[in-house]
């Protein structure tokens, strides 16, 4: 009788450390989805708001080096550590309509003089102060740069050109860019996969 009993008690144990039902793996799973979500979540949100952000070409003023619907990636962290440098690409928020963005090249930067004349670009700064006339090895050809410029620079104000020079609205147009209106540097090309390019290190001038 009691080695019935014995038996009878061990196949409850038996039962009782299976499921009840079928969910009970089913109810794991999800749990360890819904960890590996909101672990992503909080690396994706700050990477995405605070250190890369993507952002779509539109139009042509970079053209032949970004074309309309080039996939870029900003990174929005560097100009936190250093300023910009002459020669990156940057996207900004148009001066005149901060819920625009627009994607240029920094050609002259704070407390420099930039004159624009004959199609060409000439900085004069604490190291050229009688002027270097600058040579942009990122152009189809020179002399293309149209436009009366001659601008002092205060601090925090950079002048920017997009390299389609015939056909851009810069700082030749509206005037200076504050340095606080530029959201990061160009990092990436991510797409058209055929395009994939890196954009490090900045051009060299010859200043």
């Amino acid at each position: 009788m009691s080695e019935n009993t014995s038996d009878n008690d061990t196949q409850k144990e038996t039962q009782s450390a299976l499921p009840a039902d079928g969910h009970e793996p089913l109810r794991y799973f999800f749990f360890d989805f819904l960890k590996v979500f909101l672990m992503a979540v909080a690396i994706i949100i700050p990477v995405r708001y605070f250190l890369f952000q993507p952002f779509v070409v539109t139009g042509d003023s970079m053209r032949p080096n970004f074309h309309d619907g080039n996939y870029l990636i900003i990174d929005e962290l560097t100009y936190r550590f250093r300023e910009p440098s002459r020669g990156e690409v940057v996207v900004m928020r148009f001066p005149k309509d901060p819920s625009q963005f627009f994607i240029k090249r920094i050609v002259a930067l704070p407390s420099e003089h930039i004159v624009i004349r004959d199609g060409r670009v000439t900085i004069y700064n604490s190291e050229n102060q009688d002027g270097i006339l600058l040579e942009e090895p990122y152009l189809v050809s020179q002399n293309i740069t149209y436009g009366n410029i001659d601008r002092k620079l205060k601090e925090d104000e950079f002048f920017v050109l997009g390299d389609n020079r015939l056909s851009s609205s810069d700082s030749r147009v509206w005037g200076i860019l504050p340095k606080d209106d530029i959201i990061g540097r160009v990092y990436l090309r991510l797409f058209p996969v055929q395009e994939l390019e890196l954009f490090i290190p900045s051009p060299v001038y010859n200043d």
